[in-house]
């Protein structure tokens, strides 16, 4: 992110305090915050956005993939992704295929337990020949 400034040091930041550090609307904000999973503001006791300084820093990673890099906002939330920083949405394919090896686990799981509750009845004793 070329041309990046110093965040001041709070903890927290009010909405319009973000958009002109970020450059943008308020309402572009929200909106990204309904795309991008990783920034959640908190709400203050007046109902109020506040961001975190680590939300601000994303939204600014943000702006630079969808502006700086004309990154469409799907290329933007896996470019994230796979920098730890977006956690994985229902509609990414490696969310299916952990439901999958689950399912799949507790399959094999279920019949473990059927193979060792086995053992433990009781058997008739074997005629000896």
């Amino acid at each position: 992110m070329s041309g990046r400034r110093e965040l001041p040091a709070k903890l927290y930041y009010r909405i319009g305090e973000v958009a002109g550090i970020v450059g943008v609307e308020t309402h572009v904000l929200r909106y990204w915050e309904s795309e991008f999973r990783s920034i959640r503001p908190q709400k203050s006791a007046k109902g109020q956005r506040v961001y975190s300084r680590r939300d601000v820093e994303t939204l600014l990673k943000v702006k630079d993939l969808l502006y700086a890099h004309r990154f469409t906002i799907a290329g933007a939330r896996r470019k994230l992704r796979e920098g730890g920083i977006e956690p994985p949405g229902d509609d990414d394919p490696s969310v299916e295929e952990a439901r999958k090896m689950r399912a799949a686990l507790l399959d094999i799981r279920e019949e473990i337990d059927s193979i060792l509750r086995s053992f433990d009845e009781p058997h008739a004793p074997t005629a000896k020949t």
